[in-house]
């Protein structure tokens, strides 16, 4: 089953909300329109307009209030790959050149602050001080985790908790935020959105965790890149930080770097399938899951919630 249908009940407003993403990357300006548009239609999973969406059916749901929440998520995502594809140098994303790679680095990064400045332009329709409060509170996390992300590139001696902390900024403060403030936008309870909150936190660290892997675990054609293309650009991801306790698996990959040929890296890449640390860490992203579908259960009883568990479980076993 794809993921999609899991919510194919939502297909007319997920629709709605794609035309809104057109125009709102709509500009005067050529190179913004043109290479905003190119990043839309390289496409993406659109996983953060949904949380938005299912979060606010817990509420008064009114899409065209619903709708700004969701496309100024989405947009912010799109800025964040934007800007992480200058810092990680990176020509291939979802199997289509990169902004920078069919354009430059000034041009990509001009692209992302639009991109973020639309996103916020959006947000003014909520009048919700605290969904200003909670939005902006996570984008700081977002920027100061891209910092981090330049910082710890090739840095072979970081711990478990710098990597869940660099992934709680990537990844999972922009879920968790969609879940809040989509509830927010339908006045929602305070403790029913605070839930949301911790669900989409423990989602979105599953989600990264999950990607982290499958980033060695699966092809190249599923994956839009090479496989390894984390480490291969200096990110130390789960995977990894556990292969690093072996010294023999050490002594090889303290020695990556961007020149390294790709027959070295299919040997990492093979060490770590016939090691254990795929397994360890499909374990520590079931603990967030499983964190994930305790909180559900304090929920109201919904369509929504059941959806919600289906998601989070598609999560835990998807293959790329």
């Amino acid at each position: 089953m794809k993921l999609t249908m899991l919510y194919s009940f939502l297909k007319a407003d997920i629709d709605l909300i794609e035309k809104e993403l057109e125009l709102a990357i709509s500009s005067t300006s050529p190179s913004l329109r043109d290479a905003s548009l190119h990043l839309l239609q390289a496409g993406g999973k659109r996983i953060r307009p949904v949380f938005v969406l299912l979060a606010a059916k817990f509420g008064d749901y009114k899409i065209d209030r619903v709708k700004n929440v969701a496309v100024a998520l989405e947009l912010i995502h799109m800025a964040s790959l934007v800007h992480d594809d200058v810092i990680d140098n990176a020509d291939i994303r979802r199997g289509k050149p990169t902004v920078k790679a069919e354009w430059d680095n000034r041009v990509a990064m001009y692209t992302g602050d639009y991109i973020f400045a639309r996103a916020l332009e959006y947000m003014a329709d909520i009048e919700n001080v605290e969904a200003h409060r909670i939005l902006s509170n996570a984008m700081v996390e977002l920027c100061v985790g891209e910092i981090n992300q330049i910082k710890d590139k090739y840095r072979f001696d970081q711990n478990l908790r710098d990597y869940l902390r660099r992934i709680k900024r990537k990844t999972a403060i922009l879920i968790a935020t969609s879940c809040q403030i989509g509830a927010i936008s339908s006045n929602v309870p305070k403790q029913v959105h605070e839930k949301l909150y911790q669900f989409g936190y423990n989602v979105g660290m599953a989600f990264q965790i999950t990607d982290d892997i499958l980033d060695f675990t699966a092809t190249e054609a599923e994956l839009g890149k090479p496989a390894g293309s984390d480490l291969w650009q200096g990110n130390v991801t789960l995977p990894a930080l556990y292969a690093l306790e072996d010294d023999r698996m050490r002594e090889k990959i303290i020695r990556v770097n961007k020149h390294t040929p790709k027959s070295e890296m299919d040997e990492i890449i093979t060490h770590m399938k016939q090691s254990d640390v795929i397994d360890r860490s499909h374990a520590l992203s079931q603990r967030y899951l499983s964190r994930a579908l305790h909180i559900l259960d304090e929920l109201p009883a919904n369509r929504t919630k059941k959806t919600l568990r289906d998601i989070a479980k598609f999560i835990g076993k998807r293959k790329y």
